[in-house]
């Protein structure tokens, strides 16, 4: 029988990675990634499986990206019932992160209930509760890099450093077919050289087939040396006129490498002794996880560890979980460096921030993350003069500065080096990147007679027919 793949989301888009890979005696599911998007579609796409989550055998989950493990509660809800594989440190990771997704959830329905009830309109219910999210981590297994093992009678999984987040991975499934073994590996997302925490990603060898994020597939990053210089520059530019620097940042990895390289910084003194605020207590227990996971660090932060310079608590450092505390931050006319979530600027405490501050002009936020289209933080990036926050309108007085060299992905040619790395391959699927994103690496990867393709949404491709 035919191996088949179902790319069942993450193509011809960034969000909602998750694809079904169907044997003759198995079925297993990469990813279950959440969709984002508005409201209607966010809906429709996450409650819409296309499959049938009580026939799966084992759901492999490379990372804690909400992207690619925000749909398991959900699938949960529906029926599943097999182990979920991933590492030790993306479980813990998880557990936070979908927790956090269904609080957010009940908070958007409660708010959106409000107005439903006022004009008599149908009640919604979230996707899932926080207490829903929470039970997912019970199927959780645990399995350590370059482990293979069996989770199907006919499929066995091996896990490889992805240098994405911690604890990420790109999955190798070897599937048996008859007499003959196929590799399949599943590199999304796939992360960068020279991070300042992880080590490099791990080329798996000897793939007959391989999907692939192309995110960043017509595009080239600055080396990730280039932001500490950047992040000196700004931060001493802001607190010479007496201002705050705000910083709008993911929870998971982001926050962390800033806090990395503002501590390097402190130890070198480029930068001034000011108060640095951690503004988000899911960042605070993320950070927990990282320093409980240090086996996952590369070296040289091993070492950092180990020699009691943590990177992560340092001079002048504080994590604010009150919301008093938070509150009382914009009340302080001291300079100071706030890192706050959300990333793109459209929930959480970050909003108070700018709020409070950026129509001051000696105030600088500095965007050191990818700002979505339709998100305050693109809206803020592309300095739009006037920014609607909590229904009030600011004018956006304060300097705003784009460092794009903290990116966690790999760049088009971070992506054309693992390929060309994993030959020989028989066929080279492109995913998790918008369409303009993805023709550019396909284009270059036929230039270089390498069987390239780019599947849609719901599409099933058979391995072995290739």
């Amino acid at each position: 029988m035919a191996i088949h793949v179902k790319f069942l989301g993450g193509a011809g888009t960034v969000t909602g990675s998750s694809h079904l890979i169907r044997t003759e005696k198995s079925e297993i599911l990469l990813d279950a990634g959440l969709f984002h998007g508005h409201r209607e579609e966010f809906y429709a796409v996450n409650t819409n499986f296309n499959y049938n989550p009580r026939k799966l055998d084992a759901v492999i989950l490379s990372h804690a990206h909400i992207d690619h493990c925000g749909n398991l509660p959900s699938i949960i809800k529906r029926g599943l019932r097999c182990k979920i594989y991933t590492t030790s440190a993306t479980k813990d990771l998880a557990r936070l992160m979908l927790e956090d997704s269904g609080k957010i959830q009940e908070e958007d329905v409660r708010y959106l209930n409000k107005i439903n009830r006022r004009f008599d309109q149908a009640l919604r219910k979230p996707l899932y509760t926080k207490k829903e999210a929470s039970k997912a981590t019970r199927l959780f297994r645990s399995l350590a890099y370059n482990q293979k093992f069996c989770v199907a009678g006919d499929v066995f999984v091996t896990l490889y450093n992805a240098g994405h987040i911690l604890g990420s991975s790109t999955i190798v499934l070897d599937i048996k077919d008859g007499k003959k073994n196929i590799r399949l590996g599943y590199a999304v997302d796939l992360g960068r050289k020279n991070l300042p925490l992880l080590d490099d990603p791990v080329v798996p060898k000897d793939l007959d087939y391989l999907i692939i994020e192309s995110t960043y597939g017509g595009k080239l990053h600055a080396p990730i040396e280039e932001a500490k210089g950047k992040l000196q520059d700004a931060i001493c530019r802001t607190i010479e006129r007496k201002g705050k620097v705000i910083i709008p940042s993911f929870s998971l990895e982001r926050t962390q490498e800033v806090l990395y390289f503002l501590n390097e910084l402190l130890k070198d003194k480029a930068i001034p002794e000011v108060p640095i605020y951690v503004d988000s207590p899911l960042a605070s227990d993320i950070t927990d996880v990282f320093k409980y996971h240090m086996d996952y660090f590369n070296g040289k932060t091993r070492k950092a560890f180990h020699d009691g310079d943590d990177p992560f608590t340092f001079l002048n450092l504080k994590f604010i979980r009150k919301q008093e505390e938070s509150k009382a931050l914009n009340n302080d006319p001291r300079s100071m460096i706030i890192v706050s979530s959300s990333g793109m600027c459209e929930a959480g405490r970050v909003l108070h921030h700018l709020k409070n501050n950026i129509e001051d002009s000696r105030n600088m936020v500095l965007v050191v993350g990818y700002m979505a289209k339709n998100t305050l933080g693109r809206r803020i990036v592309e300095r739009q003069k006037f920014l609607r926050i909590y229904g009030m309108e600011y004018e956006l007085n304060a300097e705003v500065r784009v460092i794009n060299s903290f990116s966690g992905h790999a760049d088009q040619e971070g992506l054309l080096e693992f390929i060309q790395e994993a030959l020989p391959l028989k066929r080279t699927f492109l995913v998790h990147g918008d369409p303009e994103q993805s023709e550019i690496l396909l284009d270059i990867l036929r230039k270089k007679n390498l069987n390239a393709y780019i599947p849609k949404k719901d599409e099933e491709a058979e391995l072995n027919n290739i």
